[in-house]
Parts: C-alpha cells; structure tokens; sequence
C-alpha cells in the first residue's frame, strides 16, 4: 500500500512538472491555500469557466511549534514532566487537479504528522460544479448555484472545521491549538450544497458514519449512516461589514463507531500535556476531550461571524448526545467558544486575538465535568504564504474525580508557530 501511494505521489508531481513553470495556480471554485483563504469557509461558486484542459495544481504545507508549557495536576496520578523545546515539523502534500469543465479532484496527504510519522492519504473528493459531461447545459440553472462533492472526505458538519489546523494546513487558524472538543472526521459520502445570490445557503448530505472503512462490523453487518445538514446565511452587506450565521446536524442512527471527535490522527498542537508518567506510549490528543461517544451521535452546532473592517468575531455553539457501545442511555456534552481578531496593516498582515472554550459534560462513570481554555494570540503575516504566530494558552480540569489523571489538571505557557502554505 506504501508502494503505490508513493508511485502515485511520484505521478502526480511528474505530471505537474510538464507545466509548473507556466501553470497558472489559479483553480475554479477553489478556496486559496494562503492568507487569501482566511475568512473563507465553503469555496465560492462561479459559474464562469476557466477550464482548458487537464490542470494539476501541487500545493502543500509545513508547519513547525516551538512550545514551553508548563502542567500539573493534584498529584494522585504522577504526571511526566515537561520542558521547553521544538515539536515534530508536520508537513502536508496537495493535489487539486481540474479534470474537465466544472469536475475538480483533491487529495491531502499527511507527509508527517504527531500521531503517523509515515506518508498517509487524509482524504480526498470530486467536486462537481457543472454537469456538462451529461451534455452541455445540463440542468444549468440548478448548478449555477450548486456543489457536489463525493468521495472519502472531511464532513462539513459546522464553521469551526473551516478555521482549524488540519495538520500541517495551519494558516486559517488565528491559535496554535484547535477547539477542545475537536468536531473532524472524515467519512465516504456526498454532500450537496447550494448557495444563493441573496445570502442563503443549504447543505445537505450523508456518509457511510465510518473513519476505518470495511463492509463488515462485529455485530455481522455492513454498519449504519450519518445524515448531515446545513443551512445559513452569509452576505456581505456593504463593504465593510459582512454577516455569517449557520447551524449544522450531525446524525447517526447505529453505527460499528463513530470518530466525530477523535478522528483527526493528526494529533493536538499541545504535546505531551498531563501524559501519564508511566505511559509508554503518546497520547496524541492531548489538551482535547473526547465526551466517548461512538453510537446514536445527535451533534448540532451553531457558528455566528461578523467581521466589521479589521474586527472579526467568530463563535461556536455545540450541543451533542450520544453514548459509548457498551452503554444503554445517552449522555450529553456541550461546548461554547468565543473569538475576537482584530486585523490590521496595509493587507491585514498583523493581528492581535483572544478565545475563551468552555467545555461541560457527563462521563459515561456519571460524572459531570467541566474544562475551560483561554487564549491569546498573535501573528504576522510575512508574505500571503508565510505566517508567523505566538499564543498563550492556560486550560483548566474541573471536577474530575479523585485519583483521575485530569483531577485539578491544568497546564499553560506559550507556543510559537511557523506556517507555510501555498
């Protein structure tokens, strides 16, 4: 498996090389990999073509931390001691290739990650904005305003996706580190997604609700579904001021285990945070909480956006139930975040922010908890493909009980990051 995903690496630079010097990196319908892709969630629709012919844009990432954290917990439960050094560089691979009019492929591919230091695919779609390879002008109005993706692919349950670090791909994300409750998987399934010239916008999807793919689950059947919906409004009002506000479902019904939050094998930017001091192995979420819910997820999630000249103000509202495999009733977990940026300089290329995460939940040992984060950051960018970034963290463990490697966990320090995207 290694073998081929290598060879096809290897194909797909080959067939770049042919052009790279006169390629046009631009891609329709295509949200751009550097600073002219923040603030964009969902790629924009145009109808106007620029296909002629078979396109290979190769893009990537890198993405280096230097952390000095500092951690501790009620002393029950030894916990590793930590110093101040550089992380593990990750590193990301991109393929987006226009096939034909209106039909666009991409493929991520983790070249080193925290969790898999070897080269492994993350996923990749096809993207359909026309369907003229049915017959020119097929239901042409219909697909003026619509998307199709299909394929093993990153769900688009919410906003905060469209902001994280996706491994090396740091770049839209103002912080070092994600959310604590970290909604990303990735699923087969397609999605249909409609947006209109008045703001509105539809989605509307399903995926087979499995992260490791197989046709057989330990109960002898093929498995269960995740439906997924979206619908909001986003309209730039004038030309300074521009209004976002969606809510997202995600819902499965059985299902052999569902990843909604712990599908990023990435792993958290927080390394080695309240680790276990006899643990031989790294847990590679650390700082992020995982509520254990594998079946019957019922996840809603709420993202307000408004960004007024230089001010940007972004929130998520999560609601989520679901229960483990072994368990009979649904626990709930909820979680609030709430971000400021200020952007400023001749492009925006400097900015000053602050998240506040809270996160409150029942464990499946009935005990109800409570995490909270708060974050400063800032960063600078120093061209569009190149941004630097500090952030200062301070997370807090709140009611876990006694004996529990998390009970008074907390840890906080700063984080420097690099990031290069194009």
């Amino acid at each position: 498996m290694k073998s081929i995903l290598q060879k096809s690496i290897i194909l797909g630079l080959l067939l770049a090389g042919f052009s790279i010097h006169s390629q046009n990196r631009n891609l329709d319908n295509f949200r751009p990999q550097d600073q002219d892709g923040t603030g964009v969630f969902e790629s924009q629709k145009d109808s106007v073509s620029t296909f002629n012919g078979v396109k290979v844009r190769v893009g990537g990432a890198s993405t280096l931390q230097f952390q000095a954290l500092d951690n501790e917990n009620s002393g029950a439960t030894p916990i590793k001691e930590i110093g101040s050094n550089f992380n593990l560089a990750t590193a990301n691979l991109d393929l987006d290739v226009a096939l034909y009019d209106g039909i666009r492929m991409h493929l991520r591919t983790y070249l080193s990650s925290r969790h898999h230091h070897e080269t492994y695919v993350k996923g990749g779609y096809f993207q359909i904005d026309k369907l003229d390879f049915i017959s020119e002008g097929f239901l042409e109005d219909f697909m003026k305003y619509a998307t199709i993706k299909i394929g093993h692919m990153e769900n688009n349950y919410g906003d905060a996706h469209f902001r994280r670090s996706d491994n090396a791909q740091t770049i839209f994300n103002p912080f070092v580190g994600n959310l604590i409750m970290d909604s990303f998987t990735t699923e087969v399934g397609a999605e249909l997604f409609y947006q209109c010239d008045s703001g509105f916008l539809g989605m509307v999807g399903f995926s087979n609700g499995k992260l490791n793919q197989n046709v057989k689950d330990s109960n002898g059947t093929t498995g269960g579904a995740a439906f997924l919906a979206k619908l909001g409004y986003d309209k730039q009002i004038t030309d300074d001021f521009r209004f976002r506000l969606t809510g997202s479902l995600y819902n499965t019904g059985y299902a052999q285990s569902v990843y909604l939050y712990t599908a990023d094998r990435s792993g958290s930017r927080y390394y080695d945070i309240l680790q276990d001091e006899t643990a031989t192995s790294d847990n590679f979420r650390s700082g992020r909480f995982d509520p254990d819910f594998k079946n019957k997820i019922t996840a809603i999630m709420i993202n307000p956006f408004l960004k007024y000249d230089g001010l940007e103000l972004f929130g998520t509202v999560e609601l989520t139930s679901g229960r483990a495999l072994a368990e009979s009733d649904r626990r709930k977990a909820t979680q609030y975040a709430g971000e400021v940026i200020y952007r400023f300089g001749n492009t925006e290329n400097f900015y000053l922010g602050a998240r506040y995460n809270t996160v409150s939940a029942e464990l499946a040992s009935g005990d109800d908890i409570n995490i909270d984060r708060f974050q400063l950051g800032a960063g600078w960018f120093m061209t569009k493909n190149i941004l630097m970034k500090a952030e200062y963290v301070s997370q807090k463990y709140k009611d876990y009980p006694a004996g529990n490697l998390l009970e008074d966990g907390k840890f906080n320090g700063l984080t420097l990051e690099a990031a290069i995207s194009f």
